[in-house]
């Protein structure tokens, strides 16, 4: 297959994971998410896990507890698809003005081979002050992938020994018990964002 070839899959694997994601949401009226929803109606995403924050301590679930959690998954090396959904985040954030303290902003990575907790550290201070990084071994990292649904994978440029990360681009809201509450597809403008945000802390 063509180099064109393979980024034209891989674009229409993505749409795929998104428009499907986007269409578990409106069948469960918005309050839903993605994934199997259980005979109680709510949406199977999320759930327990172990891995290690940017200052290189072990965190889980129950660490944020008490607290929203605003999750990306993404990679440090990620040229321009994961510093946008940061940085809409981040200023997602900041519109939210004290509100925002009840939120815990976490970026974990899908490329735990390259993203230690130190270089997790460095990338995370250039978006918002709060903006935890947790990394963790591949198998960690495949739990939490597992748990919300996430896409990922490795794709090696034959031409070289690099390798870039392809994944999903959701951010997603969990609430103060872990619960999911709602999704953010890609680009969601910021005050859009901070306003659905807001709206389950009031």
């Amino acid at each position: 297959m063509t180099r064109n070839g393979k980024i034209a899959l891989v674009i229409g694997v993505l749409i795929a994971i998104a428009a499907g994601l986007w269409l578990s949401e409106l069948m469960v009226g918005g309050d839903g998410g993605p994934g199997a929803v259980s005979s109680s109606g709510k949406a199977q995403v999320g759930g327990p896990f172990t891995l290690v924050n940017d200052a290189g301590e072990t965190v889980t679930d129950e660490t944020f507890r008490g607290r929203y959690m605003l999750i990306y998954f993404g990679f440090t090396f990620c040229p321009d698809v994961c510093p946008t959904e940061l940085g809409i985040m981040s200023a997602a954030l900041d519109q939210l003005g004290e509100k925002a303290e009840k939120v815990q902003p976490l970026f974990v990575t899908i490329d735990p081979e390259r993203d230690t907790p130190e270089v997790m550290s460095r990338y995370v201070t250039l978006f918002h002050p709060r903006l935890m990084g947790l990394t963790g071994t591949p198998e960690q990292i495949a739990g939490i992938a597992k748990a919300y649904h996430v896409f990922y994978r490795k794709a090696e440029d034959e031409s070289s020994t690099d390798y870039t990360m392809d994944h999903s681009s959701i951010v997603f809201l969990m609430g103060p018990d872990g619960e999911y509450l709602k999704l953010f597809p890609p680009q969601t403008p910021p005050d859009k964002m901070a306003e659905t945000i807001a709206s389950y802390i009031e």
